[in-house]
Order: C-alpha cells, then sequence, then structure tokens
C-alpha cells in the first residue's frame, strides 16, 4: 500500500485576509542587501495543535517565538489555550492574530511573549522577501494541497518533521493555510543545513526557501512558492518578551473569585483572575486593567463594608489614586480613578 494513503492529512484553518487589509498595510522596505543565504532552524518544534484542530495561524505564532535567540519553545496547552480564548482554534484571519499578539501574545512561566508591529511583505521579489527573512521568520498565507501531497511524501506525521521537497508545484488560488518562511539560498545549501539528501531529479543549485509547517521544515523552490502564496508578513520585531508583572496585589471578587492586579515595566496595570469559584479553575491570561494618564509605581486592594473591591495605586507625580467596583455585581465596571477617594 502506498505510504501517502496510510497518513493522514493535518488541518489547515487560514481564511484569506481582505484585499483592503492588505493594500491598506504598511510594506517592508529592503535597506540593505540580504546575505546570500540564511536560515533559522529551532532545536525543538511542534505542531502545536495543527494536527488535530486548525489553528495554523497561531501555531506558526509559536514557531516564530522558537525562531528567538535564544529559542523560546511555546507549549502545545498554551497555543491551543490562546487560540481558544480568541476564537481562532478551528480558522483564522492571519492579521487579527497580528494583531491581537502585539498586546496579548501568549504567557509561559510568567513572561508574556508578544509580536511587533507587521509589515506586508512581497513575496514576487526576492530581495524584498530575503530581506525580510534575515530580519526575522516571514508569514505566508498559501494554498496547502500540494504542501500536503509533498508533506505525506515524506512520511508525515509518521517520521515526524521529516524534510520534504516542493517543487513543480502548479499555480493555486485558494488559500487556506498558514506557514513559515524561515531561510532561503540554493536548495543544495538548505538541504545541507537541514541534514538531508537532495533527492535525484532535483536541480539542488535553483533557489529555494526553507517552510516550516506541520511539525516540519522542508524546502520549497522559488517559482512553487510563489504559485501557493497569497500573502505575505513580516513582524518587526518577531518577539517582545515581557517579564512578569511586578508588586502583585490580591482580592477576592463577591464571588468568591481571586483577582491579581500587577504593575508592568512600562508602569501600565494588568490583572488577571480565577475563570471559576472552584479553587482548582486556571486562571486567565493577564490583561490590561485602566491605568491612568502616565503610569503608577505601586498597587494594594482594599474592600468597601458592601465587600466591593477597591484599588489604590500611587500614581507618576506621587499622589495616592483609587477606583473601585461600581456595583456588588463581581462582574460590574469599575470606577474612573479619583484622587479624592470620596464615594460618589
Amino acid at each position: 500500500m502506498p505510504l501517502t494513503t496510510q497518513v493522514q492529512s493535518p488541518k489547515r484553518g487560514a481564511i484569506p485576509s481582505p484585499r483592503s487589509a492588505l493594500a491598506a498595510a504598511t510594506p517592508h522596505v529592503a535597506i540593505t542587501a540580504a546575505p546570500p543565504n540564511f536560515i533559522t532552524k529551532p532545536q525543538q518544534i511542534s505542531f502545536w495543535g495543527n494536527y488535530d484542530h486548525g489553528d495554523c495561524v497561531t501555531a506558526e505564532e509559536a514557531f516564530a517565538k522558537a525562531c528567538n535567540n535564544p529559542e523560546i519553545f511555546i507549549s502545545q496547552n498554551e497555543v491551543i489555550t490562546w487560540a481558544t480564548n480568541h476564537g481562532v482554534l478551528e480558522g483564522a484571519n492571519l492579521t487579527p492574530v497580528m494583531q491581537w499578539m502585539q498586546n496579548d501574545g501568549f504567557v509561559q512561566s510568567e513572561f508574556t511573549y508578544d509580536d511587533g508591529p507587521y509589515f506586508a511583505v512581497n513575496w514576487t521579489d526576492p530581495a524584498i522577501l530575503q530581506s525580510a527573512i534575515s530580519i526575522g521568520p516571514v508569514k505566508l498565507g498559501v494554498a496547502a494541497d500540494q504542501l500536503d501531497t509533498a508533506w505525506k511524501a515524506a512520511g508525515g506525521n509518521i517520521n515526524g518533521g521529516k524534510t520534504w521537497f516542493g517543487i513543480g508545484f502548479q499555480s493555486d488560488l485558494n488559500e487556506d493555510h498558514c506557514v513559515t518562511l524561515c531561510g532561503y539560498g540554493t536548495i543544495n545549501w538548505l538541504a545541507q543545513q537541514l541534514g538531508v539528501s537532495v533527492p535525484a531529479g532535483i536541480d539542488g543549485t535553483k533557489q529555494g526557501y526553507a517552510m516550516f509547517t506541520w511539525d516540519s521544515i522542508g524546502i520549497i523552490d522559488q517559482p512553487s512558492m510563489v504559485a501557493i502564496t497569497e500573502e505575505a508578513w513580516l513582524r518587526q520585531p518577531t518577539t517582545v518578551i515581557l517579564p512578569p508583572p511586578k508588586f502583585v496585589a490580591a482580592g477576592d471578587l463577591e464571588d468568591g473569585r481571586i483577582q491579581l492586579f500587577g504593575i508592568e515595566p512600562s508602569g501600565q496595570i494588568v490583572s488577571r483572575w480565577k475563570q471559576t469559584a472552584d479553587p482548582s479553575s486556571g486562571w486567565t491570561v493577564w490583561s490590561s486593567f485602566q491605568t491612568p494618564a502616565g503610569s503608577v509605581s505601586f498597587i494594594c486592594v482594599g474592600f468597601l463594608s458592601d465587600k466591593r473591591m477597591q484599588l489604590f495605586a500611587t500614581n507618576a507625580q506621587g499622589h495616592t489614586i483609587s477606583c473601585w467596583k461600581t456595583t456588588t455585581n463581581p462582574n460590574s465596571a469599575w470606577s474612573a480613578w479619583s484622587a479624592s477617594m470620596e464615594r460618589l
């Protein structure tokens, strides 16, 4: 029985970005010439949920973090949790995910891993594309039927991460998958970097790209890459690392859940809370909390006589300010910050 019939197709899940988003995006400009060849090959990669779920757009973000120096391996559980919380576990546009990742990235070991701003990349211009790849991994939206065939021919998940070759692809505009370009050079050079031999019948002197998809890094020739690509993006920087918040304070919501408050190095307040009143429940991710103009340097929590939580902080001018829950509903809004601390 042929090997390709034994390998299940992994999931996809990319939804083409609106043409208006592509037209409005700031383009990447190649300021200096890129090196003649380049590759970033992380020591550890994963499906990041994309074998069973259509979270390829989020899985690609995890691969991009793995390309950091030093490498950052985001766990599969964090990737699936992030995609679930943002409603993109089974499909996503590329641009909203990159927007969310700028201020609400992966959280692991109390560090937050965000994206920098993103720029559109002209993937049909080798000089521009290679310049972008030499700065950071490039996120692509592609049509994946021919990639699926090449991945299966190399053994797919059976051989776990084996290098595949994508040669002679035909034009396909059915964008349904998200991948990464992390290197370029001749096919011979890329194969040497990946520790594989170029199969018979493939001209190793031709230009190609190293492409991540489905727990593997394969080699695709220049015309094939162009034939299946519909959008390309560079995040600059690819990864922004935020240390855990300092001066953490905690308080109980009216329904028994704990809420934490912290101060980021920028002086902005962030918060997270127990998802349910069950003591074994998980925590939400850190998210932005209303911060007064400027920044704060200290926070603490108190309670009003009706059990509403009240938050105190020291602002940039050294003054004590305060805000409080507007009702006893645990999900109620917070008041504006006040310097007087008088009840309204």
